[in-house]
């Protein structure tokens, strides 16, 4: 495994934890198909939420919460909508719909990592 990989598999293992800790259940984690790949898959609640990772060192070149840009967004969208046809066939989102957070994972060169947790960033 590359390093590029290793930090980025770290910093979703993290975003697990955190994700759990605040009482979210992570159904999926690095679900792919033809067009990408969705982070993490959770329910918090009858929401689904469709959760994207960004993982940067301090030194790195932008703050991980600005990772996630329009089109990202829109192919975030597009994934949870497989994800559901393919999970939940003929059901359709949850009650609580389904929401988009981002959870920026900053890894400082000393001390331990520093979380952010953004609900429903589009």
């Amino acid at each position: 495994m590359n390093a590029r990989r290793a930090l980025g598999r770290y910093g979703e293992d993290l975003a697990a934890r955190r994700l759990a800790q605040a009482g979210m259940t992570v159904l999926e984690r690095n679900w792919r198909c033809r067009e990408g790949e969705i982070d993490i898959v959770a329910r918090d609640g009858d929401a689904l939420v469709i959760c994207e990772v960004k993982t940067r060192r301090a030194a790195g070149y932008e703050h991980p919460m600005a990772g996630v840009h329009r089109r990202q967004a829109v192919r975030l969208r597009r994934l949870a909508a497989r994800w559901l046809a393919e999970r939940r066939p003929g059901q359709g989102p949850p009650p609580g719909g389904v929401r988009i957070d981002l959870v920026g994972v900053l890894l400082p060169g000393r001390g331990a990592p520093v979380l952010e947790h953004a609900r429903g960033v589009s």
